[in-house]
């Protein structure tokens, strides 16, 4: 099953088991604890872990869900921060695996964390984050179970100010661009020829300077542009069911064609494409099933392929990347890029437009 993000009180998810941080003693505390308590009523919390006693850092420890949408509370202890060298990644590391691990002993189908540590114990939002993704990818490559990240408010989900600053040009670019197409129409950029300029460097430009007011021509249109001035395909020297005869491959026999160019197994494209295994198998079963067209950019990711071949994989379901999406321009920089990791792509892609690949 695949990796879910959801903005919601934890109290609320439905899944299996859910994960408390919990203080050490057996008190109620603040945050997600806190919520735990009320939601199922403190006497019968506090009676439960009176039971279970004090839990050293990194272990965990599990009671009943009582009137939750939850089978089991799975009590974790997260560490405190004080400077990264008092065995803190180790701590969390645990809190997580070991979380999971209980999972299983368990039998559970699906698990709904919070961001483990990142409250009040001070833990570096960016570094308590990517902790969380690198273990769940991992989990995952071996086991099958839902896994929800459950974030309560948008000031806890944060990127490394690299990674923040990288898509933000990358959309600011593409949104210049949008907008020069449209103030220059194409009949007006194709009498500009005495100039000629790369459309990297034009956009470049722009951002630069806001009044630039000659009209320049860019050395390749966007695919919208080509579409306008492409010759029909059709042939006068062919009959239509000819020609119909010879169309190209569908989406579900290229779709394959590139699995097994890829030389992986379908199990390893649905766990990279972040797809249920059930959807995938009606993909595969389906010659006719018409994906969404986030199904189809997960499927692109999890095969690896270039922006022209999930050009090409998009186009024979009717989807193409949109430059006024602010979703799709960060999926396509992550191909451009041959950034690959479905999970961490979906951290991006939650951070800036609540939504995620594959689910």
């Amino acid at each position: 099953m695949p990796f879910k993000i959801v903005r919601n009180d934890i109290t609320k998810v439905k899944a299996d088991a859910i994960v408390n941080t919990a203080n050490p003693n057996p008190i109620c505390a603040s945050g997600t604890d806190l919520a735990i308590y009320e939601a199922v009523g403190k006497e019968q919390v506090r009676a439960e872990r009176q039971k279970i006693g004090k839990i050293v850092r990194g272990d965990v420890a599990v009671i009943g869900a009582y009137q939750l949408q939850a089978k089991y509370i799975i009590h974790t202890v997260d560490p405190i921060w004080e400077d990264g060298k008092k065995h803190e990644f180790e701590i969390l590391e645990r809190c997580y695996r070991k979380s999971l691990q209980k999972a299983v002993e368990l039998k559970c189908e699906s698990i709904a964390f919070p961001l483990i540590s990142n409250g009040v114990y001070g833990f570096p939002e960016d570094k308590a984050l990517q902790i969380a993704v690198s273990v769940f990818s991992e989990f995952l490559t071996e086991n099958e179970m839902q896994i929800i990240l459950v974030v309560f408010d948008k000031k806890s989900f944060q990127l490394s100010g690299q990674i923040i600053g990288e898509i933000d040009s990358y959309i600011d670019a593409n949104y210049v661009r949008v907008s020069h197409k449209k103030e220059y129409p194409i009949e007006r950029r194709g009498r500009a020829r005495s100039r000629h300029i790369p459309e990297e460097e034009l956009y470049e430009q722009m951002l630069r300077s806001e009044d630039t007011e000659e009209s320049y021509t860019l050395d390749e249109e966007s695919d919208a542009d080509v579409r306008l001035t492409e010759p029909c395909m059709l042939s006068s020297d062919m009959s239509l069911e000819d020609q119909l005869a010879n169309m190209g491959a569908s989406f579900h026999e290229k779709l394959f064609e590139l699995i097994v160019a890829a030389g992986i197994d379908n199990k390893d494209v649905w766990k990279n494409a972040n797809l249920d295994r059930k959807h995938f198998s009606k993909i595969q079963c389906d010659e006719h099933y018409h994906p969404k067209k986030k199904t189809v950019m997960a499927l692109c990711i999890a095969l690896h392929l270039d922006l022209e071949q999930s050009k090409d994989l998009m186009a024979r379901v009717d989807w193409e990347f949109s430059s006024s999406s602010k979703f799709d321009l960060i999926v396509q920089k992550a191909i451009i890029d041959k950034q690959y990791d479905i999970m961490q792509l979906n951290v991006t892609l939650f951070k800036y437009t609540n939504e995620i690949l594959g689910v």
